[in-house]
């Protein structure tokens, strides 16, 4: 694995350049000029471009831990949640990344692999967890909700996103799964 400083240069590089040219034109030669450092450098810790975005995205994010509040109030917590997830996706340089990574796991099986065990399962386990600790009967199903219309809206920019429109989904989801 890359040295701090490498990897650190190698993940600036990365994000600046899709961030400014779009992965289309994101090159391993690209991401080597740009970080100062050799292709050979960059293929020992990473085997692809794919895979170097994906890993500075990570470490970007700041890993896989996603905080969840605990108040006692569950629609208020996963309002307080959805909201912040809503804000990372639409910031324009991290739109312009994950819609990159997005497209490539459609034909990646490998970082696919990748992006659900090192950072979406981890994620949608903790929000699992927290709607089960909510009393919600069937947490995997309304997690899927919960995120699958956020991520409909994002991923085919239907329409676009409110804090009235992210409180009114969350209260549907939770309508959905109430103990009858």
């Amino acid at each position: 694995m890359a040295r701090d400083s490498t990897r650190t240069r190698v993940h600036a590089a990365v994000l600046q350049l899709v961030v400014d040219n779009g992965y289309g034109q994101l090159t391993m030669e690209g991401i080597a000029y740009q970080a100062r450092v050799s292709k050979q450098t960059l293929y020992r810790s990473w085997p692809s471009k794919s895979a170097v975005l994906f890993d500075a995205l990570l470490e970007r994010s700041g890993g896989a831990e996603v905080e969840i509040p605990e108040t006692g109030d569950l629609a208020a917590d996963l309002e307080v949640l959805m909201l912040a997830t809503v804000e990372e996706m639409t910031n324009p340089p991290m739109d312009k990344l994950l819609r990159a990574i997005a497209t490539e796991i459609q034909s990646d099986d490998r970082l696919a692999s990748e992006m659900s065990t090192r950072l979406l399962g981890p994620q949608l386990n903790a929000v699992t967890a927290r709607l089960a600790r909510g009393g919600i009967a069937d947490p995997q199903e309304a997690v899927e909700l919960l995120y699958g219309a956020v991520l409909h809206r994002w991923l085919l920019r239907t329409r676009p996103f409110t804090a009235a429109w992210v409180t009114a989904h969350v209260a549907r989801t939770l309508r959905a799964f109430e103990a009858r």
